[in-house]
């Protein structure tokens, strides 16, 4: 179990008086849910059971609002799916929906429960906010009825949409987000388009999107270069991936990346790989919980700039490409390699010296690595990698990396693969790439996934460097590039059953008319 990085009762006592003479930061609390799942069912349950379940969840988040309130948190996060899971149909997820309205009718649940139907949920998450003066986001299904003329209408006259709801400290509704970068969630819709949803308070501006929606540019960038928000908030059911793909590593990157806070409040479901939480500043993260041992849920609190813009360690803007650029051309090393992360074909090539310059390209990626380890371990085999193209399966987002990692053995065709423990320790590293995009997130995870705050920055040429002496045993050091204007077009969430239905009777019908002809 990893926490970072300090007892947690001094930690708290410390923000509390740092705060009351602090009028530019504020505490922020985001909590990792072990939720209560129902079971596996392909008859929908009742909605009286569907209640039971989603209380039986909040009995567990209401501890930890009540806390986080306690210890002078203005505002919570709360994960995706905490209030029921996520495996379900169409048809088995309907009870556990409600309906939520546009925030702009200024609705507080707590006070008129019956306004929009029946909304017990909503109504206690309201209450709650309410009743603890606390900003709090939760995640809960959302129906709205159709008009069956609607082609794209689902059968049972509701779209059903992933929603994220926020109330304010009277427990007013105050932002409502519909997911728009489903992720194999077949019980829910796709909106018509991204939603760009922000609400302000008198400790920042925020802005809110879900889960995979950070690997898109909408919601996410345009939040944040567009709207210029303060924080985001993100609830997660994040399935950690190693080497590139953990919670902790890419959430912490993106906030390094786009130079933004971020909250983060992912579900904790170790047989899943779901673990990793954490408050994330634009220099390093505030505090962080990766636990892979237990079965408990943790709350996070931590002190967070109201405007990091104004922040005296807010970084400064990089050009990603200018010092690799410049760089004199290496000679291709005649040994590198092919090799995989998850689907992807990496260029590799090995760190064969215990110091030394090297250069991997593929196509118009090249990536450039200085390093000089402490002391090479002989059983301990690290590689230069870089990728450019389309990812993964679905060859949907245009990826670019740079990454240095530790193969799993000595066999280099295990390059790649995940690994979870290192020895070997680096006095030097210097990384960089000849990127095509402003958007890369740097990435640094040490031996038992541990973050490296404080130890390694970006400075303005796009250079990933280590600072303040040698670094813990290392995992992976990486350059993660989203080339969104590369991405191919694509409905998220695929197509619907009624779509493809349709789409059918159309094929069929044109087999038929040329049998005719």
């Amino acid at each position: 179990m990893i926490t970072s990085s300090f007892p947690t009762a001094v930690a708290v006592l410390a923000l509390v008086i740092l705060h009351a003479g602090a009028l530019d930061t504020f505490i922020a609390a985001v909590y990792e849910h072990a939720v209560l799942l129902p079971k596996e069912t392909e008859t929908p349950v009742s909605r009286d059971d569907a209640l039971l379940l989603m209380n039986k969840n909040i009995d567990i988040l209401e501890k930890a609002i009540k806390q986080a309130a306690e210890q002078g948190a203005k505002i919570i996060v709360t994960p995706e799916d905490a209030l029921y899971g996520w495996k379900f149909s169409r048809e088995t997820v309907f009870p556990y929906l409600e309906t939520v309205p546009d925030p702009e009718v200024g609705w507080i649940p707590c006070q008129d429960p019956h306004r929009f139907g029946h909304t017990p949920v909503q109504a206690r998450l309201s209450c709650l906010a309410k009743n603890n003066s606390i900003y709090i986001l939760a995640n809960i299904g959302d129906k709205k009825p159709c008009n069956s003329h609607d082609s794209r209408c689902p059968p049972n006259g509701y779209y059903h949409y992933n929603t994220n709801v926020v109330y304010d400290m009277r427990g007013q509704l105050v932002a409502r987000y519909h997911k728009y970068h489903l992720y194999s969630e077949p019980q829910f819709d796709v909106p018509e388009k991204p939603e760009l949803v922000t609400f302000n308070t008198t400790f920042g501006r925020f802005g809110i999107f879900t889960c995979f929606d950070i690997l898109f540019h909408d919601p996410a960038v345009s939040l944040v270069k567009d709207f210029h928000v303060d924080s985001i908030l993100l609830p997660t059911a994040w399935m950690n991936v190693l080497p590139l793909l953990t919670a902790i590593e890419f959430h912490s990157a993106w906030a390094m990346g786009m130079r933004v806070n971020l909250l983060v409040a992912n579900i904790h479901h170790v047989h899943l790989n779901m673990t990793g939480s954490g408050i994330y500043a634009p220099h390093a993260p505030k505090v962080y919980h990766y636990d892979m041992e237990s079965d408990l849920g943790k709350l996070l609190l931590a002190e967070v700039d109201l405007h990091p813009r104004g922040s005296p360690t807010y970084p400064a803007a990089v050009n990603w490409s200018a010092h690799a650029s410049a760089f004199p051309s290496l000679p291709g090393r005649e040994n590198t390699f092919r090799g995989f992360i998850s689907r992807d074909a990496f260029n590799f090539t090995e760190l064969a010296e215990n110091a030394g310059n090297l250069t991997v390209c593929q196509k118009d990626l090249c990536c450039h690595l200085s390093y000089r380890m402490s002391r090479k371990e002989e059983n301990e085999v690290y590689v230069l990698g870089a990728f450019t193209g389309l990812h993964g399966r679905r060859r949907r987002e245009f990826w670019q990396v740079c990454t240095m990692l530790k193969c799993k053995t000595t066999n280099l065709t295990t390059c790649g693969q995940p690994v979870e423990t290192a020895l070997t320790r680096f006095d030097m590293f210097s990384l960089s790439g000849t990127f095509g995009t402003e958007y890369v997130f740097p990435e640094v995870l040490l031996t038992e996934v541990h973050l490296s705050p404080g130890k390694f920055e970006v400075l303005k040429d796009g250079r990933l460097v280590n600072k303040n002496g040698p670094s813990e045993p290392l995992l992976t050091v990486s350059l993660f590039g989203r080339w969104y204007t590369k991405d191919s077009h694509f409905i998220p969430g695929g197509i619907s059953n009624l779509e493809t239905t349709s789409l059918l009777i159309t094929i069929f019908l044109i087999i038929i008319a040329l049998q005719i002809l």
